[in-house]
């Protein structure tokens, strides 16, 4: 049920694989042997991507509760075993997509009770700063993966996933009609972007400078909404981590591939503080290193 879930939902064998930290190929045979079992095809496959069958969006929602009961189960049990009581103070930034952190925190509740949970909502470059100074436990943070883990240095941390940068654009725009872009074309383009506190900015102005391209910036926004909805508007367009145009709200919008292959990623990881660390904060981390999340 795993393994399906995550193929409806990444459409792709090759992201599916790598989510549930399975091989494409046993991937591929626990999906042909679901469908064995089951004797309908649960996929269209075609050479781009996957969708669902009538079959396979019937299945969905009872694959997710399964799963969702399987983890409240495993909860439930270890909550009767638990005896931690502290604090655990955690932060992230805004829609990392590869994470639903409440869902997660919910779950780390659900597991340990008696742990006071405090939570913050900050840019990557601010919530590290807190981990370094022992301000917060546990964070969830983005950046360019070079440099993400250049600075890590002895802070543990679980990388959750590495993603490519996509061109989000107005649906009716001269670019909708593309599905690739070089970076070059972007020269002149007028742009939304995020606050200089977000991750994915600081991505952007290094991507942009590194080729030598220059860009303006017209809107500065600290949501993810209010940048789908401008470009929807047609005000400017918008270079996204791939997570975020795949945002329903996004659904609208043109997606364009940008071709340059060392272009850097948005890399999300979960750190933890170095030193004195929590109990509380050890847990949630091996929930992480676990998949468990």
């Amino acid at each position: 049920m795993e393994y399906f879930v995550a193929l409806a939902e990444e459409q792709q064998f090759t992201r599916a694989a790598e989510l549930t930290t399975v091989s494409q190929s046993g991937l591929s045979a626990a999906i042909r042997s679901l469908e064995e079992d089951l004797q309908t095809p649960l996929f269209l496959r075609t050479t781009r991507r996957v969708e669902l069958t009538e079959a396979g969006h019937a299945l969905l929602p009872f694959a997710r509760s399964l799963l969702a009961q399987a983890a409240a189960g495993r909860d439930a049990v270890i909550a009767t075993k638990s005896e931690l009581s502290e604090r655990l103070r955690a932060g992230s930034e805004q829609c990392l997509g590869v994470i639903d952190v409440p869902e997660l925190l919910e779950r780390f509740h659900r597991r340990y009770p008696q742990v006071e949970i405090e939570f913050e909502q900050a840019g990557s470059q601010t919530l590290f700063g807190q981990i370094r100074t022992g301000e917060l436990d546990v964070a969830f943070i983005a950046g360019p993966d070079s440099r993400t883990h250049t600075r890590l240095g002895t802070v543990e941390h679980v990388e959750l996933s590495s993603e490519p940068l996509v061109l989000l654009a107005p649906p009716d725009s001269h670019l909708a009609t593309r599905s690739r872009i070089e970076w070059s074309c972007l020269d002149g383009l007028d742009f939304i972007d995020f606050h200089p506190s977000w991750a994915v900015r600081l991505l952007n102005d290094e991507a942009f400078e590194g080729r030598g391209i220059h860009r303006r910036v017209r809107f500065t926004v600290n949501d993810v909404h209010t940048l789908l909805d401008m470009v929807q508007r047609g005000l400017r367009v918008a270079i996204v981590p791939r997570p975020i145009a795949s945002k329903p709200k996004a659904a609208r919008l043109a997606t364009l591939r940008l071709t340059d292959l060392s272009a850097p990623r948005w890399v999300v990881t979960a750190v933890a503080g170095a030193y004195d660390r929590s109990v509380a904060a050890s847990k949630l981390m091996e929930m992480l290193s676990a998949r468990e999340a």
